[in-house]
């Protein structure tokens, strides 16, 4: 079950976020405010950076170990700077890069992938000692049907598009609340 945050929670979150990259690129102080017991909670997360739209860095936790106020903060800076897709984001770049946060469920392993549904779950996918997760949002954002979502994270994993039809693949889907 993912919580379910308020808009205050939402942009409570974000500035955390921004505030913890701005703390590394800058190295400004900032001001450490009050959180709330509810972002104290143990959530899984990832924190997605887009420059003009384009993936720009994109890292979190898959299960629920740490406050999500902690992992937001951690995955921010991840994130930023060492995403290794990408290089460090930098200032010159940084008021064109959007923050976007995802809380994660906690995962559930499926049995057939007539369970995945598109543009609500998220895949996450082992086999042989490879995995690959993708955000619900990624499904949506290129309209892709479930055999292609599911290819791609097969792709992300490093392994073959069609490892998913292995019996031996296991396949555990997700939910997001995104913002």
């Amino acid at each position: 079950m993912i919580l379910e945050l308020s808009d205050e929670e939402k942009r409570q979150l974000k500035e955390l976020a921004k505030g913890a990259i701005e703390e590394t690129l800058f190295g400004k102080d900032r001001d450490k405010c009050e959180i709330p017991e509810r972002l104290k909670q143990k959530a899984g997360a990832f924190v997605t950076l887009k420059k003009r739209g384009e993936l720009r860095g994109c890292i979190g936790y898959t299960r629920a170990v740490l406050p999500l106020c902690d992992v937001v903060e951690k995955m921010a800076i991840e994130s930023a700077f060492h995403d290794p897709r990408f290089n460090c984001i930098v200032e010159a770049e940084w008021e064109d890069v959007d923050i976007e946060i995802s809380v994660i469920s906690p995962m559930r392993r499926i049995e057939s992938v007539d369970e995945i549904e598109v543009g609500v779950h998220g895949l996450y996918i082992e086999c042989g000692g490879r995995s690959g997760l993708l955000l619900p949002q990624v499904a949506t954002e290129y309209n892709w049907d479930r055999d292609t979502f599911l290819e791609y994270t097969c792709y992300k994993a490093g392994l073959p598009r069609d490892a998913w039809k292995r019996k031996e693949t296991d396949i555990y889907i997700f939910s997001a609340e995104v913002f």
